[in-house]
């Protein structure tokens, strides 16, 4: 996805209706200094404003992904390296987050070891002691529920029973029975419960 070219095609797509950066960023309820970074390909415009926008300005979304208007010819073509594209870039962002998941974890039991050991071997009195513990204690607990979210929020789980692919409530997730990035849950389309793996995109399913 080429920022620059997108941004391009913004600001000339903006010019042709009249309209400046600060009007533009007005009828959106946005700065114009965001409508800027846009125009200048340093950003994209947020997924929940991209509507909005393509409507003002007179374009599709599809048109906006590509930086140029589609023709009929051309416009399946165009969507589905669009899909691909956002399909790519979700998967890209889901692993990295997983990635972090790992990466605090480890920190937090690291931690936690480092303050146990720090507890047992330090010669100092008992309320340094209990000071240590549960400094290691409680930043543990606060990094396991955040890794606990980011496991939720990144990617989806799949029924092994009708291949659905959804996100789980929390609470549901957190106390599931697991085997790494692997949980037994209940499927909230078909209603049965199996061992259910971890997919980074949510596909088309069909029928």
């Amino acid at each position: 996805m080429d920022q620059v070219k997108i941004g391009k095609f913004i600001a000339a797509c903006r010019k042709e209706k009249g309209l400046t950066q600060a009007q533009l960023a007005e009828r959106l309820g946005i700065s114009d200094r965001a409508v800027s970074k846009w125009e200048t390909g340093k950003s994209m415009p947020d997924s929940s404003i991209m509507l909005e926008l393509c409507e003002i300005i007179g374009i599709t979304v599809n048109d906006l992904l590509t930086g140029r208007k589609t023709t009929m010819e051309n416009y399946k073509e165009l969507a589905e390296k669009n899909l691909l594209m956002m399909r790519q870039s979700e998967e890209r962002s889901n692993r990295t987050l997983l990635r972090l998941e790992v990466v605090i974890g480890l920190i937090s039991g690291l931690t936690l070891v480092l303050c146990i050991m720090a507890a047992a071997l330090a010669n100092v009195d008992d309320t340094w002691i209990a000071i240590l513990i549960s400094f290691g204690g409680i930043q543990f607990l606060v990094a396991a529920m955040f890794c606990f979210y980011i496991e939720k929020a990144a990617g989806y789980y799949e029924c092994a029973e009708c291949g659905h692919r959804y996100e789980p409530d929390f609470i549901p997730s957190m106390f599931a029975p697991h085997m790494g990035r692997t949980k037994r849950m209940k499927c909230p389309k078909c209603g049965k419960k199996s061992w259910q793996r971890k997919v980074l995109v949510r596909e088309e399913e069909t029928e």
